[in-house]
């Protein structure tokens, strides 16, 4: 017990530490869309550090992205055999990856491709 009962909120005052709150790491959380030629969509939140979200394989997804630290124009296809087929599908990611700001767009050439190309990043 404090000898004084104000001791936690001088130390505080004295500090400036109450002034932030407490200190936590810069998180990753990017929203990740997609919509196909057929109209249909696929939205889904991927967080990493830990690995979470609606992300169906978010374990996957956040080891591809650690890989490219974050950019997701590096990230590292896997690798897949993929149909011919062109049904292009728009893929869009917003948000941040351990602080920084994220924004990716492009499109693909079909489902497989997006999953194949993005490392699973689009796997959903």
């Amino acid at each position: 017990m404090a000898i004084f009962p104000f001791e936690p909120l001088t130390a505080c005052a004295l500090t400036l530490a109450c002034l932030s709150g407490p200190v936590h790491p810069a998180g990753t959380s990017i929203a990740l869309s997609t919509l196909d030629a057929g109209g249909r969509s696929g939205a889904v939140v991927l967080q990493c550090d830990p690995a979470g979200g609606t992300h169906p394989e978010a374990k996957a997804a956040c080891a591809a992205l650690t890989g490219a630290d974050g950019d997701l124009n590096r990230v590292s296809p896997k690798n897949m055999s993929c149909t011919l087929e062109y049904a292009p599908v728009e893929a869009r990611a917003f948000g941040t990856w351990k602080g920084a700001q994220v924004e990716f767009s492009t499109t693909y050439p079909n489902r497989c491709a997006a999953d194949a190309h993005s490392g699973g990043v689009f796997a959903f």
